[in-house]
C-alpha cells in the first residue's frame, strides 16, 4: 500500500481534526507517494524501536507519542529522526487524536474498567473544526479525472460515504495574458467557456494531498478553487478528554486487580482508601494530573491514569482513590487495538507490534 492510503486507514480511526491545538499529531517524516511494506506500532519512536522497525523491513513506525514535537532547529547524524530519514522509515504520530476518538486510548480504558457506554469527556476537548468545503470548476469532459484523482487523495468522505460531490453548470470567463498557454482558447484573448462547479468537502488533514491532485489532474494551467472552513457538524462531535462513567458496583480493591490484569502490569500505584464499592469511574490516559478535578467534580470514586504529580494526587486521593499504571502503560492496550483495526480495514498491509517498546520505568 501507498503510505497516502495507510495515513488514511489510520485517519478514519482517529481522525486528526480531533487532537488537541497544541499537539504535533500526524504524518511527521515520510513521502506519502511511498510504498509501505511493513507499519510498526509503538507507543515511543526509540532507538531499539527503530533497530526493531529495520530488522522486521518496516518502513512506517506509528508512534502513539510524536517525537517530533517542539520545533526542531538541526538534525545531525546522532539524532533519531535523521537516522530514521536516512533508512526511508516514515513516522506517524496519532497521539491526542486517538485519546478523543471513539474506541480510542479512553474509551479502552473504560472498556477495561467495565464502564458503560452511557459515557462522556471529562473536559471539553480544544480541538478545531474538521472540515473544508473545496469548489472548483473545470470542462465538462474534466469532471471525471479531477473528481477522481481528488477523491483518490481523500476528498468527498461523509460518514461511511466517500466520492461525495455536487455538480451544477455555469460559465466561466478568463483572458491569458502574454506566455500563457490556456487549454481552452488562445492568450490575447477574453475566453467565455461553459463549465461545471464542483463541491466537495475535505478534511483539514488531507487538504495539501486533495489540492496537489487537483492541480495535477486539472487541464488549466492555473485551476481556481476556494477552500471554505466549515464548522464541525453536530453529530461530528466527539467526548472530548478523558472519559467518566458508570459501572456495576466493585470493590475497589477487585477493580484494581481488574486494571492490572487488563492492561497485562504486576503493579499500579494507588493513593487513596481502597474501602467499599466504585459505582463511578473516571480514566484519562498518560498524564491526567491536569483532569483530577474534573474528575471529583464528575463524582468519581475511582480515577484511572496513567501519572500524577505528588501534591495532585496528594489532593485528588482525599476525595477518591487514584490509580496510576505509569504513563504508557496506560496507553498500550490502546495501540493494540488500534494496530489490530489498522489491519483489519487494511488487510493487504503488513502489522506489527513492537516487542522491545515499554515504559521507561520498572519496579526495582
Amino acid at each position: 500500500m501507498r503510505l497516502s492510503e495507510v495515513m488514511r486507514v489510520l485517519g478514519d480511526l482517529a481522525p486528526l481534526e480531533l487532537a488537541e491545538a497544541w499537539d504535533n499529531v500526524g504524518l511527521l517524516t515520510g513521502d506519502p507517494a511511498a510504498d509501505v511494506t511493513c507499519a510498526l506500532f509503538a507507543i515511543d519512536m526509540t532507538a531499539e524501536v527503530l533497530a526493531e522497525a529495520r530488522q522486521k523491513s518496516c518502513n512506517l513506525v506509528v508512534a502513539y507519542h510524536p517525537p517530533l514535537f517542539a520545533p526542531v532547529k538541526r538534525l545531525t547524524s546522532e539524532s533519531l529522526i535523521f537516522k530514521a530519514i536516512s533508512d526511508h522509515v516514515a513516522i506517524y504520530a496519532p497521539h491526542t487524536a486517538l485519546d478523543s476518538a471513539s474506541g480510542g486510548t479512553n474509551d479502552v480504558l473504560g472498556d477495561l474498567v467495565g464502564m458503560s457506554k452511557a459515557r462522556r469527556g471529562l473536559r471539553a476537548s480544544t480541538a478545531k473544526d474538521a472540515e473544508y468545503k473545496l469548489v472548483t470548476f473545470v470542462p465538462e469532459d474534466a469532471f471525471q479525472k479531477v473528481t477522481g484523482a481528488m477523491f483518490e487523495a481523500g476528498a468527498g468522505r461523509i460518514g461511511d460515504y466517500s466520492s461525495c460531490s455536487f455538480r451544477s453548470p455555469g460559465r466561466g470567463t478568463f483572458f491569458g495574458e502574454a506566455g500563457t498557454n490556456p487549454a481552452v482558447g488562445s492568450y490575447g484573448h477574453r475566453e467565455d467557456a461553459p463549465e461545471l462547479r464542483i463541491e466537495t468537502v475535505v478534511r483539514i488533514a488531507d487538504v495539501t494531498p486533495v489540492v496537489a491532485a487537483l492541480r495535477a489532474s486539472h487541464p488549466y494551467e492555473e485551476p481556481a478553487f476556494d477552500l471554505v472552513r466549515l464548522a464541525a457538524r453536530p453529530e461530528a462531535k466527539h467526548l472530548g478528554l478523558g472519559r467518566v462513567g458508570d459501572l456495576a458496583p466493585i470493590a475497589r480493591g477487585a477493580l484494581v486487580e481488574k486494571i492490572k490484569k487488563g492492561l497485562g502490569v504486576d503493579h499500579v500505584l494507588v493513593a487513596g482508601s481502597l474501602d467499599g464499592n466504585a459505582k463511578r469511574v473516571a480514566v484519562t490516559a498518560g498524564s491526567g494530573g491536569d483532569l483530577y478535578e474534573d474528575a471529583i467534580a464528575a463524582g468519581a470514586d475511582l480515577y484511572l491514569t496513567g501519572e500524577m504529580r505528588h501534591h495532585d494526587a496528594l489532593a485528588a486521593s482525599r476525595k477518591m482513590t487514584v490509580v496510576c499504571a505509569l504513563h504508557s502503560n496506560s496507553e498500550r492496550a490502546a495501540m493494540k487495538i488500534f494496530a489490530a483495526n489498522v489491519k483489519a480495514k487494511a488487510p493487504s498491509l503488513e502489522v506489527a507490534f513492537s516487542d522491545r517498546d515499554r515504559d521507561p520505568f520498572r519496579i526495582a
